[in-house]
C-alpha cells in the first residue's frame, strides 16, 4: 500500500465531515447574529430625541426651562480649564488641556490629567428596550456560533490527529475562533464591550467566507517538516496573537471615527443624520484609545515569543534559527511595527491619531505575512495547502 494511502487512511472521514458541517452552521449562527447586532444599532437611532429630553428634565417636575438654567449655572460654575505648555528635554514643547484645582495667590495649582473622566456614549441600544433586547439576542447568538466553530476546529484536529492548524484554512478557523471567544470572554467578564459585536462578526464573517471558498483543503496528514511539539507553542502563539491583532484593529478603526466626531463637535462643525447618531453612541474617544493600546501591549510579549519560538524550531528543522525567509522577515516587520506603536504610544507628541495610524499599518503587516506571503511568496513556510 501506497504512503498517500495510508495517510488517506489515518483520516477520519466522517469527523472531518462533522467538522465542516458545524463551521458552515457557526457560520450561519453569526449572520444572524450580525442582523441582529445591526437591528441593534437601528432601532437604537430612535432613542436619540428622548434621550436628550430625558437629559434636559432629569429632576422631577422642572420645566425645560429650568433644566436648561440650571446647565447653564452648573457650566459656570464648573472649575476652569487652562492650556499648560510642557517642554522636554529635547526642546520640543507640547500644550495641554488642564483643569484648575485650587488657587494660591495668582498661581493656578493645576490637576495631573483631567478631572473629569470621559464621557462615554449610552452604547448601541441608546436606550430603547427593543435595541437593548436585540442586543442581548445577538451576543447570545454570538455565544453560540463561537461554541460550534470551537467544535469545528477540535473536530478537524480529532479526524486527523494533531492540531488543527496545519493550512491557512484551518489558521483561519481557529484565529477568528480565537477573536470570538475574546469577546465572548470579555462581555462575561462584565466589560462594556457588546458596541465591538457588529464589527467583530462581520470580521469573521468575512474570514470564514474566504476560508471555505478560497482556502479550503481536505483534512490531511502534516507535511514532515511540520511533525514537531512546535507547532502546538509557534502557531497557536501566533493565532492567539492574529485574534487579539484584530479586536485591537477593530478598536482603533472605532477611536478614529470617535475623534473625528468629537473634534468635529467641539470645533462647532459636527453635523446630525445617521453618522452622528452612531458616533454618539460610542465610547469617548478616550476609552477607544485606552483598549486599543491595552490590548496591543497584552499582546505583544506573546508575539515576542511566538517569533522565538518559531527560530527555535527552525534551528531544529532546517540547521538554521534565521534565514530570512518571507514569512520570517515580515514576521519581523509586525514586531518592529507593532513596537514602533507602542513608542510612539508612550510619547507625547505621537499620542492619538499618529499612533492609531501606526496600530493599523501593523495589522495591515501581520495580514500580509499571514495570508500574502502564505499565498503569493513561495519560501519554507508555505503550507497554506494551497
Amino acid at each position: 500500500m501506497s504512503v498517500k494511502n495510508l495517510a488517506a487512511e489515518a483520516i477520519n472521514t466522517n469527523l472531518a465531515h462533522i467538522s465542516n458541517v458545524l463551521i458552515y452552521s457557526a457560520m450561519a449562527v453569526y449572520l444572524f447574529a450580525f442582523l441582529a447586532y445591526t437591528a441593534e444599532w437601528t432601532f437604537g437611532g430612535r432613542s436619540r430625541v428622548a434621550r436628550q429630553s430625558a437629559a434636559l428634565t432629569a429632576r422631577p417636575g422642572a420645566t425645560l426651562a429650568d433644566s436648561v438654567a440650571e446647565a447653564a449655572a452648573a457650566a459656570s460654575t464648573a472649575a476652569p480649564k487652562v492650556a499648560v505648555t510642557v517642554t522636554n528635554a529635547s526642546g520640543a514643547t507640547t500644550t495641554l488641556t488642564r483643569t484648575v484645582a485650587a488657587k494660591a495667590g495668582k498661581v493656578d495649582v493645576v490637576t495631573r490629567g483631567d478631572a473629569a473622566p470621559p464621557t462615554d456614549g449610552v452604547g448601541a441600544a441608546g436606550g430603547d428596550e427593543q435595541a437593548d433586547r436585540l442586543g442581548r439576542i445577538a451576543v447570545s447568538l454570538t455565544t453560540l456560533a463561537a461554541l460550534l466553530q470551537l467544535g469545528g476546529v477540535i473536530a478537524r484536529g480529532v479526524s486527523a490527529g494533531r492540531p488543527p492548524w496545519g493550512n491557512l484554512y484551518e489558521f483561519t478557523c481557529a484565529l477568528t475562533l480565537v477573536a470570538a471567544l475574546l469577546f465572548v470572554g470579555l462581555f462575561f467578564s462584565g466589560r462594556n464591550v457588546r458596541w465591538l459585536g457588529l464589527p467583530l462578526t462581520v470580521g469573521i464573517l468575512l474570514g470564514l467566507g474566504l476560508a471555505v471558498t478560497v482556502l479550503y483543503t481536505a483534512s490531511e496528514q502534516l507535511v514532515p517538516a511540520l511533525h514537531s511539539y512546535w507547532l502546538w507553542i509557534h502557531v497557536s502563539g501566533a493565532m492567539v496573537c492574529g485574534g487579539a491583532f484584530y479586536a485591537g484593529a477593530i478598536t482603533t478603526l472605532m477611536y478614529l471615527c470617535r475623534d473625528h466626531y468629537e473634534v468635529a463637535l467641539a470645533a462647532g462643525r459636527a453635523k446630525g443624520g445617521r453618522w452622528a447618531d452612531i458616533c454618539e453612541r460610542m465610547p469617548a474617544a478616550a476609552t477607544l484609545d485606552k483598549m486599543s493600546y491595552r490590548i496591543n501591549a497584552f499582546i505583544f510579549p506573546l508575539w515576542t515569543f511566538t517569533i522565538i519560538a518559531g527560530a527555535i524550531w527552525a534551528e531544529a528543522a532546517w540547521g538554521h534559527y534565521w534565514e530570512w525567509d518571507p514569512t520570517e522577515t515580515w514576521a519581523f516587520i509586525t514586531w518592529v511595527a507593532y513596537a514602533c506603536y507602542l513608542h510612539a504610544r508612550a510619547t507625547a507628541g505621537w499620542k492619538g491619531r499618529k499612533a492609531a495610524y501606526l496600530v493599523l499599518i501593523a495589522f495591515a503587516c501581520f495580514l500580509f505575512n499571514s495570508y500574502g506571503v502564505s499565498i503569493f511568496i513561495n519560501g519554507k513556510h508555505s503550507y497554506a495547502g494551497l
